[in-house]
């Protein structure tokens, strides 16, 4: 049985939801004040729109979608709230009678500090209870170069992205990256995944304290700006795993230890896009509402279908997005509640 010392997940994730007003809007419900939220019109084809506390409010977005450099002509998001958000006018974040969900992560409220644990000094953000850390850095493009984290424990995910150039977004997943397999994903894109020595270097060494990053120029290119969103895993709260799919519509049964509060799946081998379900879009199973973080496509439900359960998630569905026969996928979830609490008291599914 999974044994936390988180004993509710919205404490540093939370999805809300809300409808855009096409002025000055505060979003409330989140929780916390954010560090980290991440926008998607789920009514309207539009960019993910993401922000970050390191980089400030109102500063410079990316799309997740896009490899677009950092978008600062006119901001998305004024401010991080104690409750929430201000979302500005853009149709984006903020169209008068527009559907939006935003994903939120708590750092650690500060706009981060100097950590000079790697070969490159970075500004970090980490909230070490939740395993999260936004990491700013300069590249220098020397390969294998390291860049401290500031999590305390081995991150397991990572989401990298030049903040002034038109590279991909690179992923690395603990499940599939090795120093002897070193695969990359672009979170940008549904292609499927690439051997690429450049991006995490050849070492591909990571540790409780610092990353790895190669010569490739969307982590490490020389005077080039980047932002790194870092996940170590949490017992009861985060998981960062693999599953293979069987192809049937009594799917595949992946553990997490926690009832999911936000799920998002990549198959590995095979052309697809990057799904996300989460427990407010879909309060109920089977969860179905996905929205792809590579596309700016509208929130969809067919073929999507699974089941959020006290202690992981299943696959109710034969579609190969997300349960190929054969088929590997990776995925990144946090907990609405773990399996158990601290209390030893267990959680009950949906």
């Amino acid at each position: 049985m999974a044994y936390t010392t988180i004993n509710k997940g919205s404490s540093y994730f939370n999805t809300v939801l809300y409808t855009g007003t096409g002025a000055s809007n505060s979003v409330t419900g989140v929780g916390f004040k954010p560090d980290f939220t991440w926008i998607k019109d789920r009514s309207n084809a539009r960019d993910h729109q993401l922000v970050n506390a390191v980089v400030g409010y109102p500063s410079g977005t990316l799309f997740s979608n896009a490899t677009d450099a950092e978008y600062t002509a006119f901001p998305r998001v004024d401010s991080s709230n104690a409750d929430g958000f201000t979302v500005s006018t853009p149709a984006q974040v903020n169209g008068s009678g527009e559907t939006y969900a935003a994903w939120n992560w708590l750092a650690n409220n500060t706009s981060g500090s100097s950590n000079t644990a790697g070969t490159i000094t970075s500004t970090v953000a980490a909230n070490t209870t939740a395993g999260f850390s936004i990491v700013s850095y300069t590249g220098n493009g020397t390969g294998n170069s390291t860049i401290g984290h500031g999590l305390g424990a081995v991150p397991k995910f990572i989401i990298v992205k030049s903040r002034t150039t038109t590279d991909a977004w690179g992923t690395l997943s603990a499940s599939y990256v090795s120093a002897a397999d070193p695969n990359i994903l672009y979170l940008n894109s549904t292609a499927a995944e690439a051997d690429d020595t450049n991006v995490w270097g050849t070492s591909a060494n990571f540790t409780s304290s610092t990353f790895t990053v190669g010569t490739w120029n969307g982590s490490n290119y020389s005077g080039t700006t980047y932002i790194a969103y870092c996940w170590s895993e949490i017992k009861g709260y985060s998981k960062f795993g693999k599953y293979t799919g069987n192809g049937s519509a009594d799917g595949t049964f992946v553990y997490t230890g926690f009832k999911p509060a936000f799920l998002m799946v990549k198959e590995t081998g095979n052309v697809n896009s990057w799904r996300i379900l989460d427990n407010k879009r879909s309060p109920f199973n089977v969860a179905n509402k996905v929205l792809l973080a590579n596309s700016t496509a509208v929130e969809g439900s067919a073929d999507h279908e699974t089941d959020f359960l006290s202690n992981g998630f299943k696959l109710k569905s034969s579609d190969t997005n997300m349960n190929r026969s054969g088929g590997t996928y990776i995925y990144m979830a946090f907990a609405e509640n773990p399996f158990v609490s601290s209390t030893q008291i267990p959680t009950t599914a949906r």
